[in-house]
């Protein structure tokens, strides 16, 4: 009996401390946003109110309680309200980064990091790109759920987190590029070997927080090796996925992975093919013709796979065919697993597979709002949708580059990332 009661204090303080490192980070996964209280103006600015109209000169924009109330010329201000200034600046709608992860070990242990801590590196990875609204395409649940329950209750500056949560694989699929990974977070990637398995990891992973499905459908387990993903295990996870009313990103690849995503119903290309060989006019127009839309990630194959022309240039052709053909195209960058997070290469490579400055405005703003069906609330600068803004230096109609040169961004009307002076 003494011995059992020597040995209750160390088995209590093992269980608290697995359930502080483990459970406790996942706990309340989707907090209801607390929305700032007061109205803020961005004043004598350049706005684009949707990509396709055309810029209202020295106007201004007004937010109440974190909704927008007026855009346009001859805005009134109320007294008392917090007034941004940026001469010469450009306002457009929040800025979506439809591809990005929680992998880097900076984010270990989100859920107890002090807030300038985590402040800092979200400005650096996200908010100071513009980035209202983020979409996590597979990490540790733990860190994500962690962070967007300190954003969404106010304690950390940060955009809004979609999150797939664990990506899906394979069997005996990790990608190779993850072995450095340690031995105990290979083993916690899902490689279901059957449809029963892949329902089971889905519906795991909803119960976790996820809010979308990520499946390896081409993954590149050696140099010169792509594993597709069965198409009854892909189908089975998509199935369960849309069921939730939740949308399917897939990494496709290859042909081989590219037809698996297609066919098992996933909605969103998380990557342009980047072996795009037996990729021809006829099946890109196909996927145009399904309504798939298409993550291009071009800085990401130049920056973590080769600069090599001849790796490149078929990817922007893949790019700039399909958006030739009227295919939709979002943007994302894979930061997280890219550590350079500028965005200004990908726009420079968006301008070189044919794509404009409208186009661009587009990927970022009102063709993810509405792939997620959020167009009530983001996309544009629109009275009663949320005021997401983001305010560049320089007009993206006449300098790309403007598109990167950050100044402030509001999520909510929240102010939560301010470049210094």
């Amino acid at each position: 009996m003494r011995l059992f009661l020597k040995l209750q204090i160390p088995i209590v303080l093992l269980v608290a401390a697995a359930y502080f490192l483990i459970l406790w980070p996942l706990h309340n996964p989707h907090p209801k946003f607390v929305f700032p209280e007061g109205t803020i103006a961005i004043r004598d600015v350049r706005i684009y109110i949707t990509p396709d109209s055309d810029p209202i000169e020295h106007g201004t924009v007004l937010a109440r309680t974190g909704i927008i109330v007026a855009a346009g010329k001859d805005v009134q201000i109320p007294q008392d309200t917090n007034i941004v200034e940026c001469p010469n600046c450009t306002v457009t709608a929040g800025f979506w980064n439809s591809h990005i992860h929680f992998i880097e070990p900076k984010w270990t242990f989100a859920a107890f990091k002090s807030a300038g801590t985590l402040n800092a590196q979200l400005a650096d990875m996200l908010t100071s790109r513009g980035f209202t609204t983020v979409v996590d395409l597979s990490s540790d649940p733990r860190e994500t759920v962690s962070l967007r329950r300190r954003i969404e209750t106010g304690d950390l500056k940060g955009p809004a987190i979609y999150t797939a949560g664990n990506g899906m694989y394979p069997p005996h699929g990790i990608p190779y590029y993850l072995g450095e990974l340690p031995f105990y977070a290979r083993w916690m990637l899902p490689q279901p070997e059957t449809p029963e398995a892949a329902v089971k990891v889905e519906e795991r992973n909803i119960r976790m927080g996820a809010d979308v499905l990520k499946l390896f459908t081409g993954s590149i387990i050696s140099p010169h090796e792509v594993l597709p993903m069965p198409l009854d295990i892909a189908t089975a996870a998509v199935e369960v996925a849309h069921r939730h009313g939740q949308l399917a990103f897939a990494h496709p690849t290859n042909l081989a992975g590219t037809t698996v995503a297609l066919d098992s119903g996933v909605d969103v290309l998380a990557h342009a093919p980047s072996a795009p060989a037996g990729i021809d006019t006829a099946y890109l127009q196909s996927i145009v013709d399904r309504r798939r839309s298409m993550i291009p990630t071009l800085k990401m194959f130049a920056t973590t796979a080769s600069t090599d022309p001849s790796f490149l240039n078929p990817i922007y052709a893949v790019v700039r065919q399909f958006h030739a053909l009227g295919g939709d195209l979002i943007f994302g960058t894979d930061v997280g697993y890219m550590t350079d997070y500028s965005t200004q290469d990908e726009f420079s490579a968006l301008a070189h597979s044919g794509l404009n400055y409208r186009d661009m405005l587009r990927m970022l703003t009102v063709a993810p709002a509405a792939k997620f069906g959020v167009t009530a609330l983001k996309g544009t600068i629109t009275p009663g949708k949320l005021a997401d803004l983001v305010v560049l230096d320089g007009d993206p109609a006449t300098d790309i580059g403007a598109f990167s040169r950050v100044h402030y961004t509001i999520r909510s009307g929240r102010l939560i990332y301010e470049r210094s002076k």
